[in-house]
């Protein structure tokens, strides 16, 4: 496939790799727990931490169906089933049904995009993903023109979830995009990073990047994917919509409620690094005009 759009980033940029998920330094830039899974602009080259062991790395993420500690996808996670992995497609589509996950990316070449990635928390990142356009895919399902937005749905798998025995979140976990957004050439369904299949507490077999808005929006091991014609339901919105927006796209002139989005702490820097400015859009400043006319402080 012809490449559709450009990259400012290189693997000079990339978050060192023993840094990626450093439990410590993570722990104390984040400053607690929060909605977001990974978000953030590019890293300048400093030196690397002390390399961290393979369960290190995949040991401190954000994934609610597993318990709200940054640990607990890690202890839990393994036992979610991933094989066969089949997502429904419906709603306004031409071709609805329910099409195992090699279907839906076959004769669809994977590309590495290497994209800024921004918490909400306020620390940032900057991560080599493997994947493919999601417009591509919906192509594959024929959107028909009534439908004015996408929504996408996490798995739900009781038996092995604690955080869905102990109801920490309403699952399953929700998430949804305007179609345009959807199409841009931005938006991938990630399969890998690091040139390597999805761990499952990173979102396995397959999860939805989007690297202009804030990390959660970034839906993880998606099971259907809707075409509607009305807004749909995002979690974190649901939960508490004084602090999550629907957009969520990186702002850096609208905080949050409980915090500044101004600047950033990018980790990979150093425990005291100084931190930098976010970028508006992330840096991806080619999505503007998906938001012309649009009060950003209003559809934060």
């Amino acid at each position: 496939m012809a490449r559709r759009w450009t990259n400012d980033l290189t693997w000079a940029d990339v978050t060192p790799r023993a840094a990626f998920l450093n439990r410590r330094q993570i722990m104390a830039a984040a400053g607690g727990l929060g909605a977001a899974t990974w978000a953030g602009p590019a890293l300048a080259q400093e030196e690397a931490l002390e390399p961290n062991s393979l369960e290190e790395i995949r040991g401190y993420n954000n994934f609610y169906e597993f318990g709200y500690d940054k640990g607990d996808p890690a202890r839990h996670a393994d036992a979610m089933a991933t094989e066969p992995w089949t997502i429904k497609v419906d709603g306004l589509v031409d071709r609805p049904g329910d099409y195992p996950l090699a279907d839906l990316l076959a004769g669809l070449e994977a590309e590495e995009r290497i994209y800024r990635l921004r918490c909400v928390e306020g620390w940032s990142m900057v991560i080599p993903w493997n994947g493919v356009e999601l417009a591509d895919v919906l192509d594959k399902a024929g959107v028909r023109p009534e439908a004015r937005f996408v929504a996408f749905e996490t798995t739900v798998q009781p038996e092995v979830m604690p955080g869905v025995q102990a109801r920490v979140l309403d699952f399953p976990y929700v998430e949804g995009l305007r179609l345009d957004e959807a199409r841009h050439p931005l938006t991938i369904l990630a399969t890998g990073l690091y040139g390597e299949p999805l761990a499952k507490q990173n979102g396995a077999p397959v999860r939805l990047v989007v690297p202009w808005k804030y990390g959660f929006k970034s839906i993880k091991s998606i099971v259907r994917i809707s075409l509607v014609e009305e807004q749909p339901p995002a979690t974190w919105n649901l939960t508490n919509p004084s602090e999550y927006g629907f957009y969520s796209n990186v702002n850096p002139e609208v905080d949050h409620p409980r915090w500044s989005q101004a600047t950033e702490r990018r980790i990979g820097g150093g425990l005291f690094s100084s931190r930098q400015p976010t970028l508006m859009f992330n840096g991806y400043a080619e999505v503007a005009p998906l938001y012309e006319g649009m009060d950003l402080r209003e559809n934060f």
